[in-house]
């Protein structure tokens, strides 16, 4: 039996279509499917299926609906995939069986075909991973709550899978072909740089340098307008080299050079507030983690009265000013925004972001709810996302002191090891991984096995050691033993729209005097991943390659 998400939901068996009815099994099957391998908790079930008015028995609601599904599934192929596993459901599937996994090992065996300079076969893996798509993802749960955070999530995916198979395309000399075929692309993402520049170098080739210099005029133009911002400093070289008509343009000098399309942008890490007087501490974390080679920063400032802006503008550009005398490539982007978080997830998900930091506002350090502009980013970012909790000095972001993560293994909190250790890394400081402590004697119960199985993928992939440390006592006893922390990196579980931080994160909120940056895992790499990965699931620090 076979399932595919990448188009509507679909379930094949001996070449046929399996028909699966019922609007709850099959947004059962969906959510399952894309945490495939993963147990996913009753809870979380009940909540996507239900939101806020589940049934008054839910858990007996769900469990008549999964059974219902396993029926289904049994009767049509034999087979009954969907596994109950403490805290929930987990469906168990081989590498074949689920259309995304396909994809996902066919693009990242192409990265390497690319890598190699093979880029006939690249193109040709590309081209069938691409083939795997019938239509918009989770097409007929479009309208679902618990399907948007995923729907973008793939989308990125397919994008970046069609931008290395023009890569591969234009290293083949394919460029007259790929000008008609690029134009309506750009057309439909207009602020993606990449397909921008490859767009621009395939009129180029084609002998057609003048369209080429009015696609990068039209894309100057609309960035500033949109985004407040110019084009990053690839698509920049790319037109001066267009201008001067380089040599190292040309399809064969370029191939041998090892560079065969010159668009790819350096990767960003995007510090938004709304709020000029958190700008400070967000630069404070953001600046070092800049630093990291092909890397730059970009600052937005998103304000809601036009009347503030040319005066908020002049303040940024002083800013990046100073931040470039400093060494840091950086651009800066001031604009009047009445909806900040989808603006601030546009910006990312349009510019190579690989993290967004977010200042969090007073009512969450109070609180622990989340605002909706928060949420809006959480859900739509393709990146990380980090909300950044200053007490007192926004400096003391960048301090020496140890960098604290608590781990318990789950994969948002793999997700803060990546960027605790970036931080670590980028400082000069110390990584410490906190988790529980059994209460026996015997220590069967605790994390210390987890805590070294993190420290040696952390040592294989950065070279930074982590050092373990084991709390016993709860919530309390942790924000206790994190006092030392210069900076503290909690994990925040990728829901489909998060809402309040629950009771251990927000108590280090309430309890901690360390600034604390909460992480939301994104579909792209993060800050340690090669600078050749494009998408996630070609580079993870959990899987410790």
């Amino acid at each position: 039996m076979e399932f595919g998400i990448l188009g509507p939901l679909q379930i094949r068996h001996n070449d046929s279509v399996v028909a699966l009815t019922g609007d709850k099994r099959k947004a059962i099957l969906a959510i399952l499917l894309l945490n495939a391998n993963g147990v996913v908790p009753a809870d979380q079930l009940i909540e996507d299926l239900w939101g806020d008015d589940p049934p008054t028995s839910g858990s007996k609601a769900l469990q008549m609906r999964v059974s219902q599904l396993r029926k289904a599934l049994a009767e049509a192929a034999g087979d009954e995939p969907i596994v109950t596993r403490d805290p929930g459901y987990v469906i168990e599937l081989e590498p074949h069986q689920l259309d995304l996994h396909r994809f996902e090992r066919l693009v990242d065996f192409a990265r390497g075909a690319l890598g190699s300079g093979d880029y006939a076969r690249a193109s040709e893996q590309l081209k069938e991973a691409l083939a795997l798509w019938r239509g918009a993802a989770l097409a007929d749960f479009r309208y679902e709550n618990f399907a948007q955070l995923a729907i973008t999530r793939l989308e990125e995916l397919r994008v970046a899978a069609l931008e290395l198979r023009v890569e591969a395309d234009l290293s083949l000399g394919r460029h007259e072909q790929l000008s008609s075929e690029l134009a309506p692309l750009v057309q439909q993402y207009p602020l993606r740089e990449r397909l921008r520049g490859q767009l621009m170098l395939s009129l180029y080739r084609s002998g057609r340098q003048s369209e080429a210099l009015d696609s990068y005029r039209a894309a100057r133009e609309l960035f500033v307008e949109e985004l407040g911002i110019d084009p990053g400093p690839a698509l920049q070289e790319l037109e001066k080299s267009i201008l001067q008509q380089a040599p190292t343009l040309e399809l064969d000098a370029a191939v041998a050079a090892g560079q065969p399309d010159q668009t790819t942008a350096r990767r960003a890490v995007l510090a938004a507030s709304s709020r000029e007087e958190k700008l400070d501490g967000l630069l404070a974390l953001a600046v070092p983690l800049a630093r990291s080679p092909g890397r730059e920063l970009i600052v937005a400032q998103l304000v809601s009265d036009q009347h503030v802006l040319s005066d908020q503008a002049a303040r940024l550009h002083e800013r990046r000013a100073d931040l470039m005398r400093d060494g840091l490539a950086a651009r800066v982007a001031t604009f009047v925004s009445s909806n900040p978080g989808a603006d601030t997830a546009k910006v990312a998900s349009e510019q190579d972001v690989d993290l967004v930091l977010l200042d969090a506002p007073p009512g969450m350090l109070n609180g622990g709810a989340l605002p909706e502009e928060l949420i809006t980013v959480l859900n739509n970012a393709p990146c990380d996302v980090g909300i950044v909790a200053l007490r007192s000095d926004p400096t003391s972001v960048s301090a020496t002191r140890p960098v604290f993560v608590p781990f318990g293994g789950a994969e948002h909190d793999w997700g803060a090891v990546e960027l605790g250790a970036w931080i670590a890394r980028a400082n000069g400081a110390q990584l410490v991984l906190v988790g529980a402590q059994s209460p026996t004697s015997e220590g069967d119960g605790d994390s210390s096995r987890l805590l070294a199985r993190a420290s040696l993928i952390i040592q294989k992939a950065t070279g930074i050691p982590a050092e373990p440390r084991l709390v016993a006592g709860g919530t309390e006893a942790l924000v206790d033993a994190i006092g030392g922390a210069g900076i503290v990196v909690a994990g925040l579980s990728n829901r489909r729209a998060i809402s309040e931080l629950g009771g251990a994160r927000h108590a280090f909120l309430r309890d901690s005097s360390a600034p604390t940056v909460f992480v939301r895992k994104g579909v792209r790499p993060g800050g340690l991943a090669p600078p050749e990965s494009m998408t996630r699931f070609g580079w993870s620090l959990s899987l410790g390659v």
